[in-house]
């Protein structure tokens, strides 16, 4: 990667990730759902960060087992050369964390992951408000497993992110808890402090456009391993 980056594009060296400032500031979150805030989209008002241009891929999981023997994912997908840019499938939360602690970076909030995610205006989708089946991997074009994480440029977010939808469903932080939002609705950004289930945002390869909405919620069990689950790191901007 080139050394002359633009300010809002930084790489980090551990693992070739390439993070996009997602500038602080107020943007809209929410839905309509019973645990999406029952409403209108509202304000919430998060610090800076970086989150990653796309899911970690193949070829980066990879360079993380070699490098510290940790379990493989469970496929042999990870292997194949011809699907090193598809996102890693079938790693656990706990994968995901382990991955992040080695590369220097971590899971982002899931409220980090929404403005990624839509922006700041509200937005139902990445690209916009109406479902378009053409600008992301889902199963109602036709049923394929994942694609590569630079597919569908013409579907990434305000901010030039990939895969926000589709693709792979991604595992934040947060502990999930079906009331989150309406704390958030009120100003009280803490995230759950306890839980059973972590949160995964975004959709997937398998399904339609209701999971591919950037304010819908989803969880599972931190230990599970599917072929539609992967991640994509964040880093603070102050450490």
């Amino acid at each position: 990667m080139s050394a002359h980056l633009p300010e809002w594009l930084i790489e980090n060296l551990r693992d070739g990730s390439l993070l996009v400032l997602i500038p602080g500031g107020k943007f809209l979150a929410g839905g309509r759902g019973a645990d999406e805030g029952r409403g209108a989209p509202f304000e919430v008002e998060l610090p800076a960060f970086y989150l990653g241009l796309h899911p970690i891929t193949n070829a980066q999981y990879g360079k993380f087992v070699r490098a510290t023997d940790h379990r493989p994912p469970n496929n042999r997908i990870w292997q194949e050369p011809e699907k090193a840019e598809h996102p890693v499938t079938d790693v656990s939360w706990d994968d995901a964390q382990a991955y992040c602690r080695w590369a220097g970076l971590r899971l982002p909030s899931e409220l980090e992951w929404e403005k990624g995610a839509r922006g700041v205006d509200g937005r139902e989708y990445p690209w916009g408000n109406g479902w378009d089946k053409t600008k992301c991997r889902n199963a109602v074009v036709r049923r394929e497993t994942t694609c590569t994480v630079w597919s569908h440029a013409a579907g990434t977010s305000p901010w030039g992110l990939y895969n926000m939808s589709g693709n792979v469903w991604e595992w934040c932080e947060d502990w999930y808890d079906e009331n989150a939002y309406d704390r958030y609705r009120r100003g009280e950004l803490a995230a759950p402090a306890t839980g059973t289930c972590r949160v995964h945002r975004g959709g997937s390869w398998g399904g339609g456009s209701a999971g591919c909405q950037a304010f819908y919620r989803s969880r599972y069990d931190p230990s599970f391993r599917l072929d539609f689950q992967g991640f994509r790191p964040a880093l603070s901007t102050v450490r």
